[in-house]
Protein backbone atom coordinates (compact mmCIF):
# COMPACT_ATOMS: atom_id res chain seq x y z
CA UNK A 1 0.00 0.00 0.00
CA UNK A 2 1.35 3.65 -0.60
CA UNK A 3 -0.69 6.98 0.16
CA UNK A 4 -0.61 9.86 -2.59
CA UNK A 5 1.59 12.97 -1.71
CA UNK A 6 -1.80 15.23 -1.75
CA UNK A 7 -4.65 13.05 -1.11
CA UNK A 8 -3.39 10.89 1.31
CA UNK A 9 -5.70 7.83 -0.12
CA UNK A 10 -4.19 4.61 0.04
CA UNK A 11 -3.13 3.27 -3.72
CA UNK A 12 -2.45 -0.41 -4.07
CA UNK A 13 0.41 -1.24 -6.45
CA UNK A 14 -0.40 -4.58 -7.89
CA UNK A 15 1.36 -5.68 -10.74
CA UNK A 16 -1.11 -6.85 -13.28
CA UNK A 17 -1.02 -9.89 -15.46
CA UNK A 18 -1.16 -7.68 -18.68
CA UNK A 19 2.26 -6.27 -17.27
CA UNK A 20 4.02 -10.08 -16.59
CA UNK A 21 2.98 -11.44 -20.10
CA UNK A 22 4.34 -7.65 -21.75
CA UNK A 23 7.66 -8.51 -19.16
CA UNK A 24 7.77 -11.67 -20.22
CA UNK A 25 7.52 -10.77 -24.37
CA UNK A 26 10.26 -7.99 -23.55
CA UNK A 27 12.59 -10.72 -21.65
CA UNK A 28 11.95 -13.21 -24.66
CA UNK A 29 13.00 -11.01 -26.92
CA UNK A 30 16.39 -9.71 -25.47
CA UNK A 31 17.27 -13.15 -24.03
CA UNK A 32 19.05 -14.42 -27.75
CA UNK A 33 20.94 -11.29 -27.38
CA UNK A 34 21.43 -11.13 -23.39
CA UNK A 35 22.71 -14.98 -24.12
CA UNK A 36 24.85 -14.61 -27.03
CA UNK A 37 26.86 -11.35 -24.99
CA UNK A 38 27.20 -13.98 -21.82
CA UNK A 39 28.49 -16.59 -24.17
CA UNK A 40 30.27 -14.80 -26.75
CA UNK A 41 31.62 -12.03 -24.46
CA UNK A 42 31.34 -12.04 -20.99
CA UNK A 43 32.24 -15.90 -20.60
CA UNK A 44 36.00 -15.69 -22.63
CA UNK A 45 36.59 -12.43 -20.54
CA UNK A 46 36.09 -14.40 -17.30
CA UNK A 47 37.80 -17.62 -18.32
CA UNK A 48 40.95 -15.71 -20.07
CA UNK A 49 41.64 -14.17 -16.70
CA UNK A 50 41.15 -16.65 -14.85
CA UNK A 51 43.76 -19.52 -17.33
CA UNK A 52 45.91 -16.57 -17.01
CA UNK A 53 46.78 -17.79 -13.74
CA UNK A 54 47.47 -21.04 -14.95
CA UNK A 55 49.33 -23.62 -17.24
CA UNK A 56 46.70 -24.95 -19.57
CA UNK A 57 48.11 -26.63 -22.48
CA UNK A 58 46.08 -28.40 -24.73
CA UNK A 59 43.06 -30.45 -23.15
CA UNK A 60 45.33 -31.19 -19.78
CA UNK A 61 43.73 -29.98 -16.52
CA UNK A 62 44.66 -26.24 -16.04
CA UNK A 63 47.25 -25.82 -13.24
CA UNK A 64 47.52 -22.90 -11.10
CA UNK A 65 50.95 -21.39 -11.63
CA UNK A 66 50.37 -17.86 -9.76
CA UNK A 67 51.86 -14.71 -11.70
CA UNK A 68 54.56 -16.78 -13.61
CA UNK A 69 52.61 -16.02 -16.92
CA UNK A 70 53.07 -12.19 -16.59
CA UNK A 71 56.95 -12.37 -15.15
CA UNK A 72 57.36 -14.36 -18.15
CA UNK A 73 55.71 -11.93 -20.46
CA UNK A 74 57.54 -9.20 -19.22
CA UNK A 75 60.66 -10.41 -20.05
CA UNK A 76 59.47 -11.73 -23.71
CA UNK A 77 60.63 -9.54 -26.14
CA UNK A 78 58.59 -11.08 -28.67
CA UNK A 79 55.48 -9.42 -26.95
CA UNK A 80 56.83 -5.72 -26.69
CA UNK A 81 57.55 -6.47 -30.28
CA UNK A 82 54.35 -6.95 -30.99
CA UNK A 83 52.97 -4.17 -29.05
CA UNK A 84 55.43 -1.81 -30.38
CA UNK A 85 53.84 -2.81 -33.94
CA UNK A 86 50.65 -1.73 -32.80
CA UNK A 87 51.32 1.57 -32.02
CA UNK A 88 53.09 2.18 -34.84
CA UNK A 89 49.61 0.34 -36.57
CA UNK A 90 47.84 2.49 -34.93
CA UNK A 91 50.03 6.08 -35.14
CA UNK A 92 49.77 5.59 -38.56
CA UNK A 93 45.86 4.83 -39.53
CA UNK A 94 43.77 6.79 -36.85
CA UNK A 95 45.05 10.30 -37.64
CA UNK A 96 45.00 9.50 -41.29
CA UNK A 97 41.54 7.36 -41.33
CA UNK A 98 39.76 9.65 -38.61
CA UNK A 99 40.82 12.82 -40.57
CA UNK A 100 40.00 11.57 -44.33
CA UNK A 101 36.60 10.16 -43.05
CA UNK A 102 36.18 13.60 -41.85
CA UNK A 103 36.54 15.16 -44.89
CA UNK A 104 34.82 12.46 -47.24
CA UNK A 105 31.55 13.11 -44.98
CA UNK A 106 31.88 16.86 -44.99
CA UNK A 107 32.11 16.61 -48.60
CA UNK A 108 29.43 14.21 -48.68
CA UNK A 109 27.14 16.27 -46.92
CA UNK A 110 27.11 18.82 -49.15
CA UNK A 111 24.16 19.14 -52.07
CA UNK A 112 26.53 17.91 -54.82
CA UNK A 113 25.00 15.37 -57.03
CA UNK A 114 25.18 11.79 -56.83
CA UNK A 115 26.07 11.69 -53.29
CA UNK A 116 24.00 8.90 -52.07
CA UNK A 117 26.37 6.48 -54.97
CA UNK A 118 29.31 8.13 -53.56
CA UNK A 119 28.37 7.08 -50.02
CA UNK A 120 27.11 3.82 -51.18
CA UNK A 121 30.23 3.42 -52.71
CA UNK A 122 32.35 4.27 -49.93
CA UNK A 123 30.69 2.12 -47.34
CA UNK A 124 31.28 -1.05 -49.65
CA UNK A 125 34.33 -2.20 -47.81
CA UNK A 126 32.62 -2.38 -44.19
CA UNK A 127 30.03 -4.60 -45.96
CA UNK A 128 33.03 -6.83 -47.40
CA UNK A 129 34.72 -9.88 -45.34
CA UNK A 130 37.96 -8.79 -44.36
CA UNK A 131 39.58 -12.17 -45.40
CA UNK A 132 38.54 -10.93 -49.11
CA UNK A 133 39.42 -7.69 -48.62
CA UNK A 134 43.17 -8.71 -47.58
CA UNK A 135 43.21 -11.37 -50.39
CA UNK A 136 42.44 -8.76 -52.93
CA UNK A 137 45.22 -6.05 -51.51
CA UNK A 138 46.95 -8.73 -51.45
CA UNK A 139 47.46 -9.18 -55.17
CA UNK A 140 47.30 -5.60 -55.32
CA UNK A 141 50.92 -5.58 -53.66
CA UNK A 142 52.43 -8.55 -55.38
CA UNK A 143 55.78 -8.36 -56.75
CA UNK A 144 55.79 -10.25 -59.87
CA UNK A 145 52.21 -9.59 -61.26
CA UNK A 146 50.49 -7.30 -58.54
CA UNK A 147 48.59 -3.80 -60.05
CA UNK A 148 50.70 -1.28 -58.33
CA UNK A 149 53.90 -2.91 -59.80
CA UNK A 150 52.14 -3.02 -63.44
CA UNK A 151 51.66 0.66 -63.07
CA UNK A 152 55.39 1.47 -61.42
CA UNK A 153 56.50 -0.99 -64.36
CA UNK A 154 54.44 1.08 -67.51
CA UNK A 155 56.71 4.35 -65.88
CA UNK A 156 59.83 2.61 -66.18
CA UNK A 157 60.17 2.42 -62.66
CA UNK A 158 61.06 -0.87 -60.93
CA UNK A 159 58.08 -1.86 -58.32
CA UNK A 160 59.24 -2.78 -54.45
CA UNK A 161 58.50 -5.90 -52.72
CA UNK A 162 55.73 -4.37 -50.82
CA UNK A 163 54.84 -7.75 -47.99
CA UNK A 164 58.02 -9.28 -48.22
CA UNK A 165 60.31 -6.13 -47.53
CA UNK A 166 60.58 -5.11 -43.78
CA UNK A 167 60.84 -1.50 -44.19
CA UNK A 168 57.62 -1.11 -46.47
CA UNK A 169 55.30 -4.14 -45.08
CA UNK A 170 54.16 -1.72 -42.31
CA UNK A 171 53.07 0.95 -44.58
CA UNK A 172 51.48 -1.89 -46.69
CA UNK A 173 49.06 -2.64 -44.12
CA UNK A 174 48.27 0.66 -42.79
CA UNK A 175 47.14 1.54 -46.22
CA UNK A 176 44.47 -1.60 -46.45
CA UNK A 177 43.95 -0.54 -42.48
CA UNK A 178 43.10 3.29 -43.52
CA UNK A 179 40.83 2.01 -46.70
CA UNK A 180 38.68 0.01 -44.47
CA UNK A 181 37.78 2.11 -41.74
CA UNK A 182 37.13 4.91 -44.14
CA UNK A 183 33.12 4.03 -44.97
CA UNK A 184 32.20 3.22 -41.32
CA UNK A 185 33.87 6.39 -39.72
CA UNK A 186 32.33 8.16 -42.85
CA UNK A 187 28.87 7.40 -42.38
CA UNK A 188 28.91 7.57 -38.21
CA UNK A 189 30.53 11.14 -38.66
CA UNK A 190 27.69 11.70 -41.52
CA UNK A 191 24.88 11.45 -39.11
CA UNK A 192 26.74 13.41 -36.84
CA UNK A 193 26.91 16.14 -39.67
CA UNK A 194 23.67 16.15 -40.49
CA UNK A 195 22.48 16.43 -36.72
CA UNK A 196 24.51 20.36 -36.63
CA UNK A 197 21.78 23.39 -36.94
CA UNK A 198 22.24 25.10 -40.43
CA UNK A 199 21.68 28.38 -38.81
CA UNK A 200 24.83 27.97 -36.48
CA UNK A 201 25.93 28.11 -40.58
CA UNK A 202 24.14 31.25 -41.68
CA UNK A 203 24.97 33.24 -38.84
CA UNK A 204 28.98 32.70 -39.55
CA UNK A 205 28.26 33.52 -42.67
CA UNK A 206 26.73 36.74 -41.80
CA UNK A 207 30.14 37.16 -39.91
CA UNK A 208 32.08 36.59 -43.03
CA UNK A 209 33.12 33.15 -41.92
CA UNK A 210 34.67 31.39 -44.96
CA UNK A 211 34.71 27.45 -45.79
CA UNK A 212 37.52 26.79 -43.45
CA UNK A 213 36.34 29.11 -40.48
CA UNK A 214 33.80 27.37 -40.37
CA UNK A 215 34.70 24.35 -40.72
CA UNK A 216 37.28 25.10 -37.40
CA UNK A 217 34.62 27.11 -35.60
CA UNK A 218 31.40 25.56 -36.31
CA UNK A 219 32.02 22.21 -37.75
CA UNK A 220 34.41 20.52 -35.46
CA UNK A 221 32.92 21.65 -31.99
CA UNK A 222 29.70 20.43 -32.79
CA UNK A 223 30.53 17.02 -34.21
CA UNK A 224 33.45 16.41 -31.19
CA UNK A 225 31.02 14.11 -29.40
CA UNK A 226 30.81 11.92 -32.61
CA UNK A 227 34.37 11.94 -33.50
CA UNK A 228 35.18 11.56 -30.10
CA UNK A 229 33.22 8.23 -30.15
CA UNK A 230 35.16 7.27 -34.10
CA UNK A 231 38.50 8.03 -32.30
CA UNK A 232 38.27 5.85 -29.43
CA UNK A 233 36.54 2.94 -31.59
CA UNK A 234 39.34 3.49 -34.34
CA UNK A 235 42.17 3.26 -31.76
CA UNK A 236 40.40 -0.14 -29.97
CA UNK A 237 40.46 -1.77 -33.75
CA UNK A 238 43.57 -0.62 -34.81
CA UNK A 239 45.38 -1.91 -31.44
CA UNK A 240 43.56 -5.47 -32.04
CA UNK A 241 44.57 -5.58 -36.05
CA UNK A 242 44.54 -9.25 -36.47
CA UNK A 243 42.90 -10.49 -39.81
CA UNK A 244 44.70 -8.28 -42.63
CA UNK A 245 48.08 -9.49 -41.08
CA UNK A 246 46.84 -13.25 -40.93
CA UNK A 247 45.83 -13.31 -44.87
CA UNK A 248 48.47 -11.23 -46.17
CA UNK A 249 51.26 -12.66 -44.43
CA UNK A 250 52.84 -15.93 -43.72
CA UNK A 251 55.03 -16.33 -40.51
CA UNK A 252 57.85 -17.43 -42.53
CA UNK A 253 58.11 -14.48 -44.02
CA UNK A 254 60.95 -11.86 -43.52
CA UNK A 255 58.59 -8.92 -42.51
CA UNK A 256 56.48 -10.98 -40.57
CA UNK A 257 58.37 -9.55 -37.06
CA UNK A 258 57.86 -6.11 -38.44
CA UNK A 259 53.84 -6.42 -38.67
CA UNK A 260 53.45 -9.03 -35.89
CA UNK A 261 50.29 -7.45 -33.65
CA UNK A 262 49.78 -8.66 -30.42
CA UNK A 263 46.47 -10.88 -31.35
CA UNK A 264 47.84 -12.50 -33.80
CA UNK A 265 50.57 -13.45 -31.19
CA UNK A 266 47.51 -14.35 -29.02
CA UNK A 267 46.11 -16.91 -32.00
CA UNK A 268 49.87 -18.30 -32.04
CA UNK A 269 50.57 -19.30 -28.57
CA UNK A 270 46.44 -20.01 -27.95
CA UNK A 271 45.23 -21.77 -31.42
CA UNK A 272 48.46 -23.06 -32.92
CA UNK A 273 50.82 -23.57 -29.47
CA UNK A 274 47.80 -25.03 -27.34
CA UNK A 275 49.38 -22.91 -24.80
CA UNK A 276 46.16 -21.25 -23.35
CA UNK A 277 47.64 -20.00 -20.21
CA UNK A 278 50.26 -18.02 -21.70
CA UNK A 279 47.90 -16.58 -24.86
CA UNK A 280 44.96 -15.62 -22.08
CA UNK A 281 48.09 -13.26 -20.70
CA UNK A 282 48.87 -11.76 -23.73
CA UNK A 283 44.95 -10.95 -23.98
CA UNK A 284 44.18 -9.74 -20.72
CA UNK A 285 47.48 -7.31 -21.28
CA UNK A 286 46.08 -5.94 -24.08
CA UNK A 287 42.88 -5.71 -22.56
CA UNK A 288 44.19 -3.86 -19.66
CA UNK A 289 46.39 -1.19 -22.36
CA UNK A 290 43.35 -0.68 -24.09
CA UNK A 291 41.23 -0.13 -20.99
CA UNK A 292 44.09 2.41 -19.93
CA UNK A 293 44.40 4.27 -22.96
CA UNK A 294 40.38 4.46 -23.31
CA UNK A 295 40.56 5.56 -19.33
CA UNK A 296 43.05 8.30 -20.62
CA UNK A 297 40.85 9.51 -23.75
CA UNK A 298 37.48 9.83 -22.20
CA UNK A 299 39.81 12.09 -19.16
CA UNK A 300 40.65 14.24 -21.66
CA UNK A 301 37.89 14.63 -23.76
CA UNK A 302 36.32 17.48 -21.43
CA UNK A 303 39.44 19.78 -22.72
CA UNK A 304 37.91 19.39 -26.78
CA UNK A 305 34.48 17.64 -26.83
CA UNK A 306 31.31 19.92 -26.58
CA UNK A 307 28.41 18.62 -25.50
CA UNK A 308 24.99 20.09 -26.74
CA UNK A 309 22.80 20.55 -23.31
Amino acid sequence: MKKTRNTGVAVSKKITKRQIKTWGYAYAFIAPTVLGILILNIWPIIQSFYYSFHEVKGFKTPEFVGLDNYVRIMQDSEFWLSIKNVFIYAVITVPIGVLLSLLLAVLLNEHIRGKSLFRCIYFLPVVSTPAAVALVWKWLYNKDFGLFNQILAVLGIQGPDWLGNPALAMTAVSVVGIWSMLGYNMIILLAGLQDIPKELYEAAEIDGAGWFAKFRKVTIPMVSPTLFFVLVTTIISALQVFDTIYMMFKPSAPSFKSVESVVYLFYRYTFQNYNKGYGSTVAVVLFVIIMLITLIQTKLQNKWVHYND
